[in-house]
């Protein structure tokens, strides 16, 4: 092999003269082997070419000879080794083999059991970087080194004096919890160990006899130790004592070695949900015990001196003292350096805040870079070895938020987040004390990462904060501590905002905002909160970096999407701004609560939104002005568009914007659509992508305007048809089609798909023939596709267009997309054939409603008649068996096709034996495990079935199993939809044929009244508010069947009423007839009410049907008149009790004449 370089060629010949030594007590062989060593080690391999031309075979060879050479009695020759093995590890980065690996280890182990022990530090610090993302292959040394006297539990004691050895055994403990990704963790014995030691040494103080740069580099090991411990291993934290006594340490290490402040912490952090430790002192030192910086000695202005800037949008909160409001105002770039600024913000000096800095970061914050090696000396290490010890706090903090519950974790939110401003007194020691007053950027990142940790996935935690309300004097509840604790979040990170110049940790800042609008229930806080945040932010879009331009954009897309549409945002969105970047016309009463009422868009519609414009010019217009990101491109062109990160978020954030404040942006339809388009015609495919998700979203919105057109205000105007049209025929005429045919891009053809589902279909109609032709041809086309997302989108769009006014009435359009689904459904992707089942119950919904139409019926029946039916019914019983979200429309659409089928259809060979599985199929799946809404469905399917007269119901042998199903369901379900639904197919069957004999009859009374009698025992809260709707469901299942009932079936409903149930049961029903909604509380809308006389009149006329049929039976059977008058006695008495009560209003509880137990009185309020 060749050698590139003089150093590859020095190695070799090194490597062929160590492998030509034979070991020798000789002095000429151990002055040979020295100066071998010292020539290895005097070499510099980090040149690239070196690096690529030294084999790492060749080095494990040497490595491996040279340790069979090297003695334990020759100590100093052993340090030597150590050294080569460093130098080798760390400057060619090379991946040793097992063979070497184990050899070196077991080398260096005996090493330590056989050297003096001042050698042990360098022989650690080699084994160190040996098992260095090797440690599980390297675990069958552990006994010798971890076991009850190994040598890394003895070095790692605290009881060590050597402070030297001691880092350098918990650094090599560190590394071998270091582990590559897919190895496998730590053995269990081992993990208590590294935890114990790593947590031991933190929490060890320092000796008075210990340097300070010894014992930070200590800390600085066990740090890393526990952060590779954490990320490497399936540990959980939590049980017991440990996660507080970690949280303690790591809470006191984040403030290590800040001047002017003495950390007093407990040793251990209990969760609570308000604040415990109130006894936190910080001592401010005198500005003369400041180490002092070369060249900069600014004098720190008094606090007194600050000018209040004017504050345009004032919070009103007379709760807060004049101190919190002063930090609280929002000055246009305070604390920031104008050089920073871009020239077009209109930033004068003159509205920087003097003295801004001092506010937000204390007169000894050092320069925002990392000490430079300019600065030198002890104290200058000393404050970078203490920055590192603060940064290694907050990353393995981060690692432990990564891997502990996030419920566990939020018992601790108190200790880490304030619920109050600092106020008269020394700050509280939190995340946002390190964010807004360490020196060091690096440092003031890792608490906005750790804190960004905390909110991400924070939403039903912090859904509990409220504050609404008028607060109260005698206590604080959680629910306003929490809300407190987030506008101090809202307040804190502002000013960070403003008073942060390192650009790194402005995107952190700006990222964590985002997590935290994400996630902060604003419907339940005083509004106010982010009007501050979005007059902040706009500065930040035409920022330098290009960083800080798109967590700016991902900051803007989160506040509106957050709980959209929220009135404060929306009003901020109809404001205009100013060349500075603040909103204008900010007025004082747009914080007060009338943020809460209903806003009025007409204003909207006057002008173009200000955020509209703006992704749009980020999107299509020319970047603007000298960007850092161009620094990097040499030659820059002037008409360069913005970075692709900076466009896609842009794009992202129109989206948002569509899809919750459409009513602000619909003015610019088509304009939008041009904006899709061009990005339909670039060349880079993320682009692309998002410009076909912003025409899905323009397309949901314009579907989602017209659906609520009746629900909305009457001053909100849709979008016109004709507009509408307009809009759809540009972008099928565009390059939309070009994506659709884009088999490079299975992604963008995905989202195409999704686009073309999402056409208005009254729009749909009013296109041309052809168009509508290049959809369904297209749509069809892709289903044959080999890749399973673009073949599970197109299925899906044709499962929406298949409910098309239009294209639900042509017949081959429909066959064609029968065939296409049959076919989906066979696919061996979960997803298309979930996708597939769903378009099958469409299609079947379809067919249903045509069936009915005179001008179709016949075409579908023949459709159908031709072998169509069977095909589909073979392929849902089958998806019937598959997961269960295949299985949940497939039940759906098996209910619909026994719904359609015929007499004639019936005597085709062989199709009795499959309406005997299809049943089979329904039965197993309402009585199985399956979830909830698979079950839900299943009911429904056999209540769809039981309409069709021309089954066999009541004589088929299937029949019992589907009664037994239904009323097991109905009567033990922990879920109450199923039991509605289950009740209401049991009384779907029209005659009493229907039903089977006397026994099958009698199963399905005594089960709807025992579920009536059970409705109340066992319900789950988040069940009960069903409860009234399953008991108006159950009353009226109960009249259906007494209306059809024979002379056979009088004893079994004799036995009802008669028996201790009877008077529960007429309380029931006395309260279904008085029709006594809850949900209508406090509604007095005469259209509603009118709704509920027509249905009350509709529940009597039930009551009086059932009673006419009881008579008639009683008439004319002789010998049922004893059993039929006492039914009959029984059901006037209700009809009577019903007649003497008065609703009262909604929680009215009628009192029959009868002596009715608290079921009755509950039952009262039974729904609609």
């Amino acid at each position: 092999m060749e050698y590139a370089s003089p150093a590859d060629m020095l190695f070799r010949r090194y490597y062929d003269k160590l492998c030509s030594l034979t070991p020798s007590d000789h002095s000429s062989f151990k002055t040979e082997l020295n100066f071998l060593l010292d020539e290895l080690i005097s070499e510099n391999y980090s040149n690239n070419v070196t690096r690529d031309n030294i084999r790492p075979e060749d080095v494990c060879r040497l490595l491996l000879k040279a340790s069979q050479l090297v003695p334990f009695s020759q100590e100093h020759l052993v340090l030597k080794l150590c050294q080569l093995v460093n130098l080798l590890l760390n400057q060619l980065q090379f991946s040793m083999d097992g063979h070497t690996l184990n050899c070196l280890v077991t080398y260096y182990v005996q090493a330590l059991q056989t050297c003096s022990v001042w050698t042990h530090a360098d022989i650690l610090l080699a084994l160190s970087s040996l098992v260095c993302g090797n440690g599980p292959s390297c675990q069958q040394h552990l006994p010798n080194l971890l076991g009850p006297n190994g040598i890394l539990v003895i070095c790692s004691a605290p009881s060590q004096p050597d402070m030297e050895l001691r880092s350098a055994a918990i650094h090599c403990m560190a590394n071998f919890c270091l582990g590559a990704p897919g190895q496998p963790y730590l053995e269990e014995p081992y993990r208590e160990i590294y935890f114990r030691t790593f947590l031991q040494t933190l929490q060890t103080p320092k000796a008075p006899r210990v340097e300070e740069l010894v014992f930070s580099t200590l800390l600085q090991s066990a740090l890393k130790g526990m952060q590779c411990f954490l990320n490497g291993v399936k540990w959980k934290p939590g049980h017991g004592d440990d996660l507080g006594f970690l949280l303690a340490v790591l809470k006191k290490l984040m403030f290590y070695g800040l001047p002017g402040m003495i950390v007093e912490m407990p040793k251990i952090l209990y969760p609570a949900p308000l604040p415990q430790y109130d006894d936190v002192s910080v001592a401010k030192v005198s500005e003369e015990t400041v180490p002092a910086k070369p060249g900069g000695n600014k004098k720190k202005k008094p606090r007194g001196n600050v000018k209040k800037a004017e504050f345009e949008g004032k919070r009103v909160e007379k709760e807060e003292s004049a101190k919190d409001q002063k930090e609280l105002e929002l000055r246009q770039g305070g604390g920031r350096n104008p050089r920073e600024m871009m020239g077009n913000w209109s930033q004068k000096p003159s509205q920087l805040l003097a003295g801004g800095t001092a506010l937000f970061h204390p007169s000894w914050r050092s320069s925002e870079s990392e000490y430079s090696d300019t600065e030198g000396g002890a104290n200058a290490k000393l404050r970078l070895y203490q920055m590192r010890i603060r940064q290694g706090s907050l990353h393995c903090f981060l690692s432990l938020v990564k891997c502990v519950d996030k419920r566990v974790m939020f018992g601790y939110w108190s200790a880490f987040i304030p619920d109050t401003p600092p106020i008269g007194g020394p700050p509280c020691l939190t995340l946002l004390t390190v964010a807004l007053k360490d020196p060091s950027p690096k440092v003031r990142a890792g608490s906005l990462q750790v804190l960004s940790a905390l909110l991400e996935g924070s939403r039903l935690f912090l859904s509990s904060a409220e504050d609404t309300s008028a607060p109260r004097q005698a206590f604080t509840s959680f629910s306003a501590a929490l809300a407190s604790s987030l506008r101090e979040l809202h307040r804190s990170l502002l000013l960070a905002l403003m008073a942060e110049s390192s650009s790194q940790t402005l995107t952190q800042v700006i990222k964590c905002m985002a997590h935290l609008v994400c996630n902060t229930p604003y419907h339940r806080l005083r509004p106010g909160l982010l009007s501050p945040i979005w007059k902040q932010i706009q500065q930040y879009v035409r920022h330098r970096d290009v960083n800080v331009r798109v967590s700016s954009l991902t900051l803007l897309g989160a506040l509106v999407s957050a709980q959209a549409p929220l009135p404060e945002v929306q009003l901020l969105l109809q404001q205009p701004v100013t060349m500075s970047g603040d909103v204008g016309c900010t007025r004082e009463e747009h914080m007060s609560q009338n943020w809460r009422q209903q806003c009025t868009l007409e204003d909207g519609e006057e002008g173009i939104c200000w955020l509209l414009g703006l992704c749009v010019s980020l999107v299509t217009q020319p970047r603007e002005g000298s960007h850092s990101d161009s620094e990097t491109i040499p030659h820059l062109s002037p008409n360069l568009l913005e970075p692709s990160p900076v466009r896609l978020e842009a794009l992202q954030v129109l989206a948002h914007l569509v899809k919750g404040y459409f009513c602000l942006t619909q003015g610019w339809l088509l304009e939008l659509c041009q904006v899709s388009a061009c990005c339909l015609r670039e060349q880079d495919p993320s682009v692309q992508l998002h410009g076909t998700k912003l025409l899905e979203e323009l397309g949901t919105a314009i579907i989602q305007q017209y659906r609520t057109e009746e629900r909305t205000a009457e001053n909100i105007k849709h979008v016109p048809l004709c507009k509408v049209i307009q809009f759809w025929s540009e972008v099928l005429s565009g390059p939309l089609t070009t994506a659709l045919q884009n088999e490079q891009h299975p992604t963008l053809q995905t989202s195409a798909c999704d686009t073309l589902s999402s056409i208005l279909p009254q729009a749909f109609r009013k296109l041309p023939e052809k168009t509508q032709m290049l959809c369904m041809t297209m749509l069809l086309g892709l289903t044959y596709s080999e890749n399973s997302l673009v073949k599970a989108a197109s299925v899906r769009a044709l499962g929406v267009y298949i409910l098309f006014p239009g294209l639900s009435e042509d017949v081959m359009f429909m066959m064609d997309s029968a065939n296409v689904i049959l076919t989906a459904l066979e696919d061996h992707s979960p997803n298309v054939r979930a996708k597939a089942a769903w378009s099958l119950g469409n299609l079947t919904d379809a067919i249903i409603v045509n069936i009915s139409r005179e001008s179709v019926a016949i075409d579908f029946q023949k459709e159908l008649s031709g072998g169509l039916l069977l095909k589909l019914v073979k392929s849902s019983i089958q998806a019937s068996k598959d997961k269960d979200r295949v299985k949940s429309n497939a039940v759906r659409a098996l209910g619909n096709l026994l719904h359609l089928v015929q007499p004639q259809q019936l005597e085709q060979p062989g199709f009795e034996e499959l309406l005997g599985q299809a049943m089979c199929a329904l039965v197993d799946t309402v009585k199985g495990d399956a979830t909830m809404k698979v079950r839900w469905n299943a009911c429904y399917a056999l209540g769809n079935a039981f309409k069709n007269t021309a089954l066999p119901l009541g004589t088929a042998s299937w029949s019992a199993e589907a009664y037994s199903a239904l009323s097991c369901a109905v009567v033990s379900c922990k879920n109450f939809k199923v039991r509605i639904k289950s009740a209401a197919a049991l009384s779907t069957p029209s005659s009493r044929a229907q039903y089977g004999n006397s026994c099958q009859f009698a199963q399905v009374w005594i089960a709807i009244t025992k579920a009536l009698e059970n409705s109340k025992e066992g319900v789950d809260f988040l069940e009960y508010r069903y409860h009234t709707s399953l008991c108006a469901q159950l009353c009226q299942s109960l009249l259906h069947l007494l209306s059809l009932c024979q002379p056979q079936d009088l004893g079994t409903i004799q036995g009802t009423v008669t028996g201790s149930f009877g008077s529960g049961l007429m309380g029931f029903l006395v309260n279904y007839l008085v029709d006594v909604d809850v949900s209508r509380e406090g509604k007095g809308n005469e259209e509603e009410n009118g709704q509920n006389s027509i249905q009350s009149q509709d529940r009597m006329k039930e009551m009086t049907d059932a009673l006419g049929a009881l008579r008639k039976l009683a008439n004319e059977k002789e010998g049922c008149s004893a059993g039929a008058d006492i039914v009959i006695d029984f059901f006037e008495g209700v009809v009577t009790n019903h007649k003497q009560i008065k609703p009262l209003g909604p929680l009215s509880v009628p009192h029959s004449s009868q002596d009715q137990t608290d079921q009755t009185t509950e039952a009262t309020n039974c729904p609609s």
